[in-house]
């Protein structure tokens, strides 16, 4: 594991309806530093939030007959400096560029390993700390690549047309505009 270390204080929340995952994970990530707690669906999720105002969440895209993705916003209206990680079985661009709309920090598919959540969560937003997101030649995408991807190939859809790729997107231009500015996100460190 690399020197990523959790602030002490204010615990992790995992949010997922397979009691056996959570259980699993909340051990790992518990002998990684955190304090864990967790819920197995949105209402308990809202109320340990209120409670103890997490710093992290790790949440599940299903959670029974609910989505996670509309939780997203609400856990965040209360914990705004809570950094939410979405976990999904069902992988996908569209997933991703919705979680990360909604306010998510970052999304993995599962199976995930204890170290690639510890990662997504404490590793900085900074171009040069995403280098280190991916390590494995099979792992998947971070998410700020992703998103990157799809506004790149509805761009292109759009012939260059910044004002319809907004609309298209459902963002605001101007926030499009500050997308675009960036310099993509590297998937590994040896490429240039």
């Amino acid at each position: 594991m690399n020197d990523l270390v959790p602030p002490q204080g204010r615990p992790l929340l995992i949010v997922d309806d397979d009691a056996t995952f959570a259980r699993v994970l909340g051990r790992a990530l518990t002998s990684r530093g955190f304090e864990v707690i967790t819920s197995d669906n949105a209402d308990d999720a809202r109320a340990l939030a209120r409670r103890h105002q997490p710093r992290y969440c790790v949440l599940d895209l299903k959670l029974g007959d609910e989505n996670g993705l509309r939780l997203i916003p609400e856990l965040q209206a209360l914990v705004p400096d809570m950094r939410v990680l979405l976990l999904t079985g069902y992988a996908s661009i569209a997933t991703a560029v919705e979680a990360i709309k909604r306010g998510a920090h970052d999304y993995l598919a599962k199976p995930v390993d204890a170290d690639a959540v510890v990662r997504a969560l404490l590793d900085g937003d900074g171009p040069a700390d995403l280098d280190d997101l991916v390590d494995a030649p099979d792992a998947p995408l971070p998410l700020r690549r992703l998103e990157w991807e799809h506004i790149q190939r509805v761009l292109t859809e759009c012939e260059g047309n910044i004002s319809e790729t907004a609309r298209r997107l459902g963002m605001h231009r101007r926030t499009l505009q500050r997308k675009l500015s960036k310099h993509p996100v590297r998937e590994r460190p040896d490429e240039h």
